[in-house]
């Protein structure tokens, strides 16, 4: 029997994946779960006593919570990237780390089989398949729901033959939980012109008093709430999220292009991606000079869409984020904001690093390092180009 890795997360599709790869096909099956920030201690458990259930060959769980943060988080908040100025990239980013992990791991235990559980009508079998043949060039991959095109009654009939029958009863949203945000998606979703119903987001609203709270930057890196001292961008976030998520802040969807080439929608709730991306982009507007800025807003797109569409190992990344981890050196700080039901604001910035200092001048009030001859002369020198051009050539406003 030939040794099989599938990439596993315990729904309807990689279940079907499990029993049919190990009972129809007769491959080696071992199970590999990434966990990017979704599944508790006590998932995991249930996961793995399926796993013997299924009759595969082993179940094994990855924690990369830290590298999803260090890999790939850190970059997105330091280019406060922000798909189609919505999304904060939450599945599609932790679907590429999945993907590297799951290669790495087949490649270090001598396994040339790898399976996913991919439809062939999402960008995830793109992530997965390039990821797959870009670490492991040679590697089988074997992608059954993709492959065999069969409805989801059809899985659950094949699984019941098979003696599995766990409760796959079909939701009326899908779910899908990480460290970055949490993805919905139903059958408004499908369609163009409606909005997810209050009842169907995952986290109700329970906070409705208006909070004031206070994030610590350090280079760029959420590392504090509240002076707390919590000195871990990873529990930042998670700390942030349990306290902001309850206030409904951060739902939307976004609507967008897919590797595919046909448009998508998704819902999502990610009060602390957004929070945290606003605040950190807050900060930058004071400690930072304008072409900084300027260039970061243009490679951090680029960045993010290049993300987005699975290519996280291509080395002009690794150059972009140098760029992004050079700018942050002065992005430390506080950012002072409040919560609402729905909204945040942000109220301002405290940082030894502001550009914003009153001994250089108050913006339309009082100058201390130049005077009006001054302003005269550069204002001069600063059109003469255009003047030139337009005195030579005639050109009024009108053409």
């Amino acid at each position: 029997m030939k040794k099989l890795l599938l990439a596993y997360s315990g729904g309807l599709d990689t279940t079907f994946c499990a029993v049919y790869l190990s009972k129809v096909l007769q491959y080696e099956v071992h199970l590999l779960t990434v966990n990017t920030g979704a599944f508790t201690s006590e998932e995991i458990t249930q996961m793995e006593k399926r796993s013997k259930e299924m009759g595969v060959s082993s179940f094994k769980c990855i924690d990369v919570v830290d590298r999803f943060y260090h890999d790939c988080i850190k970059y997105l908040i330091f280019g406060n990237v922000l798909k189609n100025c919505t999304y904060p990239l939450s599945v599609s980013a932790e679907r590429i780390v999945q993907a590297i992990t799951i290669a790495e791991y087949a490649k270090a235990n001598g396994i040339s089989h790898i399976a996913h559980g991919s439809t062939g009508a999402g960008n995830d079998q793109v992530r997965f398949d390039m990821i797959f043949n870009q670490i492991m060039p040679n590697a089988v991959i074997i992608t059954p729901i993709r492959d065999l095109k069969l409805s989801r009654d059809e899985e659950i009939v094949f699984l019941k033959e098979h003696n599995i029958n766990y409760n796959f009863e079909k939701a009326a949203y899908s779910i899908n939980k990480g460290i970055w945000g949490t993805s919905i998606g139903g059958e408004e979703t499908l369609t163009s012109e409606k909005n997810i119903p209050d009842e169907a987001w995952p986290t109700p609203i329970t906070s409705v008093e208006p909070r004031n709270i206070t994030l610590t930057f350090t280079k760029g890196e959420l590392t504090d709430i509240d002076n707390i001292q919590i000195n871990d961008p990873v529990k930042s976030i998670q700390y942030l999220q349990e306290i902001a998520q309850p206030y409904g802040i951060g739902r939307d969807i976004h609507v967008g292009d897919t590797i595919i080439g046909i448009k998508g929608r998704v819902g999502f709730e990610a009060a602390a991606p957004l929070i945290t991306i606003k605040a950190h982009h807050l900060l930058e507007k004071h400690v930072l000079t304008k072409w900084q800025l300027y260039w970061k807003e243009q490679l951090a797109l680029w960045y993010g869409n290049w993300l987005h569409e699975g290519q996280m190992l291509d080395p002009v990344m690794r150059n972009l984020e140098a760029f992004m981890t050079d700018t942050q050196k002065n992005v430390t700080g506080k950012v002072f904001v409040t919560l609402h039901p729905y909204r945040f604001v942000l109220n301002g910035i405290h940082s030894e690093h502001d550009l914003m200092s009153s001994k250089f001048g108050t913006y339309g009030e009082m100058n201390n390092t130049w005077n009006g001859e001054d302003v005269k002369g550069f204002t001069k020198i600063f059109g003469q180009q255009t003047s030139i051009y337009n005195r030579i050539n005639n050109i009024s406003i009108n053409g």
